[in-house]
């Protein structure tokens, strides 16, 4: 910065100084990108809550159709197992099929989101245990189809965090 002595009295003072094209241009992209993760602080876990629940209600609808879902069987096999074969056939289907569809609205309306995500990690149980039950029919050697569709899940049991960090109350701080 250059000072010329400007006499007003006994005071001197600094002229302005001109700022340079990159400070400018610095200073600008700085207030993008605060406006950026302003933007995103505000409507991505929304917009993420949302999209899991679009999910969730689709796949749930289409268990609904006899015939349709990809994974009727799947789903058949592992109720017969996790209810030690006291649920079975298109029972299993369509208990199924409530579940992530009850999910899915509640995610997309935002209501009863604690309730919905609760509700969501006993589906995710439901999910993912074939990866434990058939892991021979799944991996063979590499992952078969089915066994690729249920990985993916693994994406949206992160997703699923996520909202829940929003969704969930803070612990009371200690005294």
């Amino acid at each position: 910065m250059t000072t010329i002595p400007v006499r007003t009295g006994a005071v001197t003072t600094a002229a302005p100084t001109r700022e340079s094209a990159f400070a400018k241009a610095m200073r600008l992209e700085a207030q993008l990108e605060g406006g950026v993760k302003t933007l995103l602080e505000r409507w991505s876990i929304p917009m993420l809550r949302i999209a899991l629940g679009l999910v969730f209600l689709v796949f749930g609808v289409l268990k609904f159709l006899p015939g349709v879902s990809p994974i009727e069987a799947l789903v058949a096999r592992t109720w017969n197992v996790l209810s030690f074969g006291m649920v079975t056939g298109y029972p299993a289907l369509a208990i199924t099929a409530a579940m992530e569809s009850l999910v899915g609205i509640l995610l997309v309306v935002g209501a009863f989101q604690r309730f919905a995500l609760a509700l969501l990690a006993v589906t995710f149980v439901g999910i993912l245990s074939p990866l434990v039950f058939f892991t021979g029919d799944l991996f063979t050697p590499a992952p078969t189809l089915t066994a690729q569709y249920i990985l993916k899940d693994v994406v949206l049991v992160c997703a699923a965090l996520v909202v829940a960090s929003r969704a969930l109350k803070a612990a009371p701080k200690k005294s």
